[in-house]
């Protein structure tokens, strides 16, 4: 009964986290839009050159902690020791706070030399806006990993749709200000910028109501009892010169939580890290043919369909925290029966929705580029771009179900090695096919990161890999989902043609919209049909699992 609870609390928080990061990137997606529309190309380029800059600067600042707070707090919990989750998260925030306001001064007094290192002194003004979030941020993901570890997942989904929200109405008033008084593309990319600070803020103050309520709710037979150990504890401490113990044991703990940390951290570092590796490398690549504002500007062009990708690993991304924690506590437990049903269950299903989002997103990529954007440059660009959520999604779950295993390191070790290969497939892809090449090294990298650690997994044991499972099957579905989502899409284009509404950007928007429906539809029905959704899957989701279940089993489509 235990087990069933906890896997049914693990799946509502999956539940809730992916409904989260849908809304959040969705909000995230938009403020696209209006940044290249109405701050133009150039604005366009400083942004997503300094945008990986900061992703990677807040991922330092962390020192992976988060993720180490999730584990430790879930082993307390299972173990019934609450205070000890409290002093791992005490203890954390710290060295988080500490971490960010020195990394974050770094970041706005050496500005001048990163822009040398990008070669391009307009991202100035945008590095020290960006330095301001690494104020806020880590503090708020330190709180994050906290109710994580207790399985809650409510806070963290309230607090990256109110983070991401807030960040992108402060994003928007800047740009109209800024555009309206005629500033500079520097000075409007740093206004973007800003907007960063202002989410991590309003995301913070989220994190800090949760936690006063928390705080609130904890029993006063609680409250007694962990004071009763924590009296002990202390007893025990003076008895041995309790002071110098203290400080032992506080370095001692923060020993063990950087050493799991600093590998997951690294480890997270490898998508801004291969975004890094394209800052440095495709501009100048560019600039080797063309002049150094159209090779900008064809960066800006480059960067239209990551936002696209970036909807598909963020979910991942928010679910890899719930795996982590469960499978430590599986771990802690020695259930290594319920260890592999999770490690296959979850990349099985990942495998097929990152190949799904792949080739719908390659298959619709020139209506959405032109319902984006107001026009198809760098179309055949993104459609190489839309591979990239395949080997994503993969990566990150993959690499997270290690994390949760204790192999923090290997995924660091694979991650790097895939950027390498990425740097190395630019220097040799960009100077023949410019944009186009960097987006089939981009692929090429995320699959090679995903193939090694879902290899790790098989060889600890902990996966089970079937051909049929992995590519036949996948195979057939794939192919019913882009037939519909590009037969859709040309019946609803030159059905607008027709009307004379064709080549504009609502016949575009149209054409995305429906193509992705019936590609949605295609995917669920074929899943069904391929038997890749059992009924005892399908029940196990929160809400309308169980009703759906019925429905589809009076249809006879589950035996």
């Amino acid at each position: 009964m235990k087990s069933g609870t906890q896997g049914s609390k693990l799946l509502q928080g999956a539940f809730i986290l992916s409904a989260a990061a849908i809304l959040s990137k969705l909000i995230g997606t938009l403020q696209k839009i209006p940044l290249q529309n109405l701050g133009g190309d150039a604005v366009f380029g400083i942004y997503n050159t300094v945008n990986p800059l900061y992703t990677m600067l807040i991922t330092i600042a962390m020192l992976g902690l988060p993720s180490a707070i999730a584990r430790f707090v879930a082993e307390s919990s299972a173990d019934r020791d609450e205070s000890e989750g409290r002093r791992v998260l005490l203890l954390s925030a710290a060295i988080t706070v500490i971490s960010g306001l020195v990394i974050g001064a770094l970041a706005y007094l050496g500005a001048p030399v990163i822009a040398g290192w990008v070669g391009n002194s307009h991202v100035i003004p945008a590095l020290r806006c960006s330095a301001l979030g690494l104020a806020v941020v880590p503090l708020m993901a330190a709180l994050r990993g906290y109710f994580q570890g207790l399985h809650n997942m409510v806070p963290t989904a309230v607090s990256q749709v109110v983070e991401q929200s807030v960040r992108v109405a402060v994003m928007i008033a800047l740009l109209l200000y800024l555009t309206g008084k005629g500033a500079d593309a520097a000075t409007i990319a740093a206004g973007a910028l800003i907007g960063s600070a202002g989410g991590g803020a309003a995301g913070l103050i989220v994190m800090l109501l949760y936690w006063q309520n928390y705080r609130r709710r904890v029993s006063v037979a609680q409250q007694s009892a962990e004071l009763a150990i924590s009296a002990a504890s202390e007893t025990a401490w003076t008895r041995s010169s309790a002071a110098d113990t203290v400080r032992e044991q506080t370095g001692a703990k923060a020993r063990k939580l950087l050493g799991y940390g600093i590998p997951v951290m690294l480890g997270t570092l490898a998508i801004p890290l291969i975004g890094l590796v394209d800052v440095f490398t495709v501009p100048r690549l560019l600039s080797s043919t063309v002049s150094e504002s159209a090779a900008m500007a064809q960066f800006g062009i480059y960067n239209r369909g990551l936002p696209l990708v970036q909807m598909v690993t963020m979910l991942a991304t928010s679910l890899s925290v719930v795996f982590i924690p469960a499978l430590a506590e599986a771990k802690h437990r020695g259930d290594f029966g319920l260890i592999q049903t999770r490690c296959s269950l979850s990349l099985r299903w990942f495998w097929l929705l990152g190949l799904a989002a792949s080739v719908g997103l390659a298959v619709l990529a020139e209506p959405i580029n032109v319902a984006l954007y107001g026009d198809a440059a760098g179309s055949g660009t993104m459609t190489w771009l839309a591979l990239t959520a395949a080997g994503g999604t993969v990566s990150i779950i993959s690499a997270a179900l290690l994390q949760g295993l204790g192999a923090v390191r290997a995924p660091a070790i694979h991650l790097l090695a895939a950027a390498v290969l990425k740097a190395a497939l630019n220097l040799l892809l960009i100077p023949q096919q410019g944009i186009t090449g960097a987006a089939i090294a981009s692929v090429a990298a995320h699959l090679f990161a995903a193939a090694l650690n879902v290899l790790l997994l098989h060889r600890m044991g902990h996966l089970r890999l079937r051909f049929a499972d992995a590519l036949v099957k996948p195979a057939l579905l794939l192919a019913g989902l882009g037939l519909a989502a590009a037969a859709v899409s040309l019946g609803v284009g030159s059905a607008a043609a027709a009307a004379g509404f064709g080549g504009g950007r609502t016949a575009a928007l149209a054409q995305s919209l429906l193509g992705v429906l019936a590609g949605c539809a295609v995917f669920a029905a074929g899943a069904v049909a391929l038997r890749l959704l059992s009924e005892s899957e399908l029940r196990q989701l929160p809400g309308f699992g169980p009703r759906l279940a019925d429905k589809l089993k009076k249809l006879r489509l589950f035996p």
